[in-house]
């Protein structure tokens, strides 16, 4: 029996202009926790996905990506569409252990300008990954193969629910050694804006610390 293939386009949108790179290189100086912070505590992707290589940072444009449980064929077309400065945000319907990313991948990744991926379930090739340097963000690690079913239904640029927090199609995304946040297109601006002066005053409330000036209880006026 032949089983029709699903035409991709039909649940491939439209992604919106890229953001302004002026605001992305504002972001780059940024930590995530204090673009979370100043944003109003707003963004948190799930504390499971973490950098795979020492030193990996993230800071990027959205495309938000559902892949099928165990299938990466979206995965792909996805990284096809994609555009420099973006960075891949995957889901894989809760089917986490799958190897769904590798030295194939990344090495396409990185020859396309991509920001990096972010994906909330495994990748494979550890070290090969760290050695091509294109950020990864992942679960954890594991060698289980995945398919390529093109009956399978996926969606690319479509609003995708990570937890708690819906990411859409151009928003920023910024990820550390301490976490990842989405912040909406709509509020970067601001985000940034309110993320630099939290850092300044923070600078200078670790000084009055480090010089014994005053406790945390008194710096805050919590006595």
């Amino acid at each position: 029996m032949t089983i029709a293939k699903l035409d991709p386009s039909t649940t491939t949108f439209p992604a919106p202009d890229r953001l302004d790179p002026k605001l992305l290189a504002a972001a780059r100086e940024l930590d995530a926790a204090t673009l979370h912070e100043a944003a109003g505590k707003i963004g948190v992707l799930p504390p499971a996905i973490k950098p795979v290589g020492q030193g990996f940072k993230i800071c990027g444009t959205a495309v938000p990506v559902q892949c099928p449980g165990g299938d990466n064929l979206w995965l792909h077309r996805a990284l096809s569409d994609a555009q420099a400065g973006d960075v891949l945000v995957v889901h894989v319907s809760g089917q986490y252990e799958h190897g769904y990313w590798g030295e194939i991948m990344s090495t396409a990744a990185k020859a396309r300008g991509l920001a990096g991926l972010v994906i909330d379930g495994c990748v494979r090739d550890v070290t090969l990954l760290e050695n091509i340097g294109f950020p990864v963000f992942a679960r954890g690690l594991c060698i289980r193969g995945t398919s390529k079913d093109f009956s399978a239904r996926g969606w690319i640029n479509a609003p995708t629910l990570f937890d708690d927090v819906t990411v859409h199609a151009g928003d920023l995304i910024v990820g550390d050694a301490d976490g990842l946040v989405c912040i909406p297109r709509a509020h970067i601006p601001a985000a940034i804006d309110a993320a630099r002066q939290r850092a300044t005053r923070e600078a200078a409330e670790c000084l009055q610390l480090a010089n014994g000036a005053m406790s945390t209880l008194q710096l805050y006026g919590w006595e």
